[in-house]
């Protein structure tokens, strides 16, 4: 049967290789089930809620991509996208947890129309790879001051705005100590090196005193609290328009960028260069999204991560369904999680801050039509707390730049029709 399902023949694999590269991706990532609930927890959600949100989002998410489009990609709620949805969208913009989870679930409808009608396509080949590269660049510098607020390293200062926090405190110690532990497992390409270095640092906290034992393994919370809690009463306000936008291009870039990564790495493209069964891939990734919005987190999304898994053999969807298992079997250490302070996951975000700023060595840095837009998209996410601010402020300049430099031909349809809502919105708003 499992043959019949994920062709393990054909794509050269056996059922141990993808049990083990099952394994591995999962350790690589296990690290959100503790991130994500500390993040969204901001917002005022139960953090119980959220952590079996997340677990189950991840196990729903990789069983459909596993059995539907037999990818060896896992899935889990977003780091970015979690960090929009708490900074920017609750605390920032005033909206309820509940009215930004009706976002999420826009977001994943719309993810799912544009799939079944093949519009995705036009969109992510019509939007200029610079842009693209300046909003994950600039989600990584959001998440980057994030991990160092959570940390203590930097503070509120009504001057500065942000001032060195107190740098020998035991949070900034260990904070500081949790990035340099995370950067040199992941360097030495020890397996769930993130995870550890999590669990190492709130071992010290709780050896030192301050984090208090709450046990280990228990059933899993109830999900009640946050399941099916969505409020559409504020959804076509004029400020949600940028939000399920913002929402749903984070994750439509996000994922055509890892499923290309990882199908490359599995030398799953065809000879035609295409990825098979893409459409596939891309309804599971939407469709995990609008389940995930259901029970109460935010945007479900494949991981880069998965790569890692790749690299020990995997080759089909027995991988991610491994993955999803493991998630299962992760509901049952809510205290575990629960018990994570914010200091420890300061390492972990700025891990991922790392990946994701990697990408501007492709920007062509000589031309500043290209170049600008970019820095524009990048400062202001972290500056206004807020990556729908940085994604409409990001289109608006690269479409008044390249028009002022008689580049006005060299801009799609797609980007002066962004621009125009987002000027809209500003004027509108």
């Amino acid at each position: 049967m499992i043959e019949k399902l994920f062709k393990l023949s054909e794509h050269g694999t056996t059922m141990r290789t993808e049990v083990i590269a099952g394994i591995t991706t999962f350790l690589t990532m296990a690290y959100i089930i503790f991130v994500n609930p500390a993040i969204l927890a901001d917002t005022g959600m139960d953090r119980g809620a959220v952590f079996v949100a997340t677990c189950l989002a991840a196990a729903v998410g990789c069983f459909i991509m596993g059995f539907i489009a037999n990818y060896p990609i896992a899935l889990a709620p977003g780091m970015g996208l979690n960090a929009f949805f708490t900074y920017t969208v609750v605390l920032g913009m005033g909206y309820t947890w509940q009215v930004a989870l009706a976002a999420v679930f826009a977001s994943g409808v719309l993810f799912i129309l544009l799939s079944l009608f093949k519009i995705r396509e036009w969109i992510i080949n019509s939007i200029p790879m610079s842009l693209r590269t300046g909003i994950s660049s600039g989600i990584g510098l959001f998440l980057a001051f994030i991990a160092l607020k959570n940390a203590g390293i930097i503070v509120d200062n009504p001057a500065t705005l942000v001032s060195l926090g107190h740098i020998t405190s035991l949070h900034c110690v260990l904070g500081a100590l949790g990035f340099f532990l995370t950067i040199a497992l992941v360097y030495r390409n020890v397996k769930g090196g993130v995870m550890i270095a999590i669990l190492t640092i709130s071992a010290i906290g709780l050896m030192l005193g301050d984090v208090h034992w709450g046990g280990l393994i228990s059933m899993p919370p109830s999900i009640a609290p946050t399941f099916l809690q969505l409020d559409f009463s504020a959804l076509l306000d004029v400020g949600m328009i940028s939000v399920v936008f913002a929402f749903l291009f984070v994750d439509l870039f996000d994922t055509a960028g890892t499923l290309v990564g990882v199908a490359q790495k599995a030398d799953l493209i065809g000879e035609d260069g295409k990825i098979p069964r893409l459409n596939r891939a891309l309804l599971a990734d939407s469709s995990a999204t609008v389940a995930g919005a259901l029970l109460g987190t935010s945007n479900t999304t494949s991981y880069i991560e998965s790569a890692a898994g790749v690299a020990t053999g995997g080759r089909t969807g027995l991988t991610a369904v491994v993955v999803g298992i493991l998630f299962l079997f992760a509901l049952f250490f809510a205290p575990l999680a629960g018990m994570i302070p914010a200091y420890a996951t300061a390492g972990a975000l700025l891990y991922v801050s790392i990946l994701m700023l990697s990408g501007l060595v492709s920007i062509d840095w000589r031309d500043l039509t290209e170049a600008a837009p970019v820095v524009v998209t990048c400062l202001m996410m972290p500056l206004t707390s807020s990556i729908a601010e940085g994604i409409s402020l990001g289109f608006i300049s690269y479409a008044v730049i390249k028009l002022l430099s008689g580049k006005a031909r060299n801009v799609s349809l797609s980007v002066w029709v962004m621009a125009a809502i987002f000027v809209v919105k500003y004027i509108a708003g």
